[in-house]
């Protein structure tokens, strides 16, 4: 039997969601199979918000070990998500997707300031709604920014596509004996220290009764079957 169906979702993407098989940056190819997915939501009704990563360009982590200010470093990484941001809403465009890029910086001759209401609007007239540069402060990650906008536009889920299909006891890739793990609590996931989504965001859709969905992103159609309810991934609520 199917779990609940979400009609408004946030769906979080790294920045190397973009990547594609490249070392750096952003691929065409793959984005674009980002948007034909993403296009799948909007033709069956379902109610968009993504909020990206900027790591395929920037990371501000990776700066400050190098002697960056943490401050400026994020500012640069909120300025990655713009240019990833951007490149999906171009390539959602080219397939007929109406959408509207927003930020929590102000840069007006770029796309849309991040305004609640207008994204709300967006939404009710079927437009996906991409808001970049993360929640506008530093010190703060893409994975809150997708929380915080998760609460801000009632959106019923966060569905966090990752290049592996679910959380595991341990990292997939080096230990092939990991076992994939179906459903967990939010405690579980702060307790335990799973690489999910930051404590901050993880307790923001605790408090808020949001849950959050990990699955694979280059599985066909998986972002729709997670929205219609198909067990897939890992559930966190």
């Amino acid at each position: 039997m199917p779990n609940q169906s979400y009609k408004r979702i946030l769906l979080k993407l790294s920045g190397e969601a973009l990547q594609g098989d490249r070392e750096y940056g952003i691929d065409p190819s793959f984005c674009d199979y980002v948007a034909k997915e993403i296009a799948g939501l909007v033709k069956a009704k379902i109610e968009v918000v993504i909020v990206l990563g900027g790591g395929n360009i920037f990371r501000g982590l990776s700066a400050e070990k190098q002697g960056m200010k943490r401050v400026t470093g994020d500012y640069l990484g909120m300025l990655a998500t713009i240019m990833n941001s951007l490149a999906l809403g171009s390539a959602l465009t080219n397939l007929g997707v109406e959408n509207r890029v927003q930020s929590a910086l102000d840069m007006p001759k770029v796309c849309e300031p991040y305004i609640r209401n207008r994204a709300l609007r967006h939404l009710e007239k079927g437009r996906v709604v991409i808001v970049g540069a993360g929640s506008g402060h530093p010190y703060f990650s893409t994975d809150t920014a997708s929380a915080v906008r998760a609460c801000e536009l009632d959106c019923e889920a966060v569905l966090k596509a990752t290049k592996v299909d679910g959380v595991y006891t341990a990292d997939p890739v080096k230990f092939p004996d990991a076992k994939k793990i179906e459903k967990l609590s939010y405690l579980d996931v702060i307790n335990n220290e799973y690489k999910v989504m930051d404590s901050t965001a993880i307790t923001l859709c605790k408090d808020n009764n949001i849950p959050i969905i990990v699955f694979a992103l280059k599985k066909k159609d998986n972002i729709l079957k997670v929205c219609r309810g198909e067990k897939i991934g890992t559930i966190i609520t």
